[in-house]
């Protein structure tokens, strides 16, 4: 990994972003939880999305269904003996690697092998180049024969001994999206075409280490299923429609460069079979373009699949016809904590004299930081806890009196407080503060009375 991707993890850790789980007994792999300013980092990302997808529009509703849900729907999906991927194992340290992420390595560092696209490769065709290319592991030693690996958790619910039936965490939130599409529609008044969205916990068994939050066992999706009738809507037309919401959130929404960004089609052979046209929106990351948000047009495989496995009626009425179809899906779905990982990747800056998260002011944590001058003088605390007060009821706001304010200053840049205001000895006298901006560094002295306009207007 490169420096960039060492300092932001070193930073995360520091600054109450993101522990390692379990750490005092020597952590997990794929592993991490979120501290302090991390979880509140994630809950922004995921209002702004929820209020973005979800609220702001009228042909939206959300569901949260249960993790744990009936294993027969993981059939029907599709992921029972069917969500797997081609591994091997290093014979001496017994690690485990993907056979793409190998290969993708590997052309990364050798000439001649450019125009070779992994996606494209059967698993025989994958188990094979690592044959003729005589692959090794990063410690240097062979490999076993490629094998299947499972990515579904399996556990079991019951608590009498022999009791017990195997269940499974779910590999993704969209299915609790299909299984509940009936008593959605019989609770509500939605038409054609409509959407329902979920953010919630996934669980997937990884292979891939050493990515931080980008690939970990427990994560967080936020996935839309947008239902439609094909006969009525053209599929491309929605497709298109969502690539450009999706790129909007992006770029307009979280502050994120345009240009480490980048539609990725699907090849035919990488596509699901289920897909007729699947988008990966890339985005730059350290160790280079990834997927963080991916959009397909699934038609109405889904929904078929569980009609043919439940027996339900899982079909929409036309209000106005009766007449009955079963709907085609276009399924927009991101990894949150990849966007997080993007969102602190984008807004890190080192300059001169500082290491500086330039986040929106929409994501920051703490949107402001008050500051008596000294801590020893009982009417500047006095009127500096006057203000915090006064803008704690509206914006998230960090109270610190700890050390010289040189050192609030950078502990407050490196978590992204976009403004800090300090009360000091001219303010008993002339009712005004000083606010220091984030990013330019400049100061402004600010009467008390027209800090929350002011406040409103740069955050808002």
């Amino acid at each position: 990994m490169n420096k960039k991707f060492e300092e932001i993890v070193s930073l995360c850790k520091r600054r109450g972003f993101v522990y390692p789980t379990s750490e005092i007994y020597g952590g997990i792999a794929s592993s991490y939880d979120y501290g302090p300013l991390g979880v509140q980092l994630l809950k922004n990302i995921k209002d702004l999305w929820w209020k973005e997808f979800i609220e702001k529009r009228a042909d939206m509703v959300g569901i949260d269904s249960q993790i744990i849900l009936h294993p027969k729907t993981w059939e029907a999906s599709g992921h029972v003996g069917g969500f797997d991927e081609l591994v091997v194992e290093d014979i001496v340290t017994n690690k485990r690697y993907r056979v793409d992420h190998l290969i993708e390595n590997f052309i990364e560092k050798h000439k001649g092998f450019q125009e070779l696209v992994v996606e494209d490769l059967t698993r025989e065709e994958m188990a094979k180049f690592i044959v003729e290319n005589k692959l090794k592991s990063p410690d240097g030693n062979t490999f076993s024969q490629p094998k299947k690996f499972d990515l579904l958790m399996r556990t079991s619910i019951g608590v009498l001994e022999g009791g017990k039936d195997d269940v499974y965490l779910r590999g993704e939130t969209a299915q609790g999206i299909f299984s509940n599409f009936k008593n959605i529609l019989d609770s509500t008044r939605v038409v054609l075409p409509f959407g329902v969205g979920q953010i919630g916990k996934s669980f997937r068994n990884e292979v891939t280490l050493g990515q931080f939050v980008f690939r970990t066992f427990e994560f967080e999706q936020a996935e839309i299923e947008y239902f439609f009738d094909p006969e009525k809507s053209n599929w491309e037309e929605l497709l298109n429609a969502w690539k450009e919401n999706m790129k909007n959130f992006v770029v307009n929404t979280l502050g994120v460069n345009e240009e480490n960004t980048r539609w990725r089609k699907h090849t035919d052979k990488e596509r699901s079979h289920y897909s007729k046209e699947t988008f990966d929106l890339d985005y730059k990351f350290p160790f280079g373009w990834k997927e963080l948000w991916g959009v397909a047009y699934r038609t109405n495989y889904d929904l078929n699949q569980h009609i043919k496995y439940s027996g339900a009626k899982l079909q929409y009425t036309d209000p106005y016809t009766s007449e009955k179809i079963v709907p085609h899906v276009i399924e927009p779905a991101v990894g949150v904590n990849r966007m997080f990982f993007m969102v602190l990747d984008n807004a890190y800056t080192v300059e001169e004299t500082r290491v500086v998260l330039k986040l929106s002011p929409k994501l920051a944590p703490y949107k402001i930081a008050v500051f008596p001058l000294v801590s020893n003088k009982e009417e500047i605390t006095k009127k500096a806890k006057q203000v915090f007060e006064l803008l704690s009821d509206k914006y998230n706001t960090y109270w610190d009196d700890r050390g010289n304010i040189g050192k609030r200053y950078k502990y407050q840049d490196e978590i992204g407080t976009p403004y800090c205001i300090t009360i000091d000895y001219d303010t008993l006298e002339t009712g005004e503060v000083t606010v220091r901006d984030r990013d330019t560094m400049l100061q402004k002295k600010i009467l008390i009375k027209n800090l929350d306009s002011y406040c409103k207007e740069q955050l808002m």
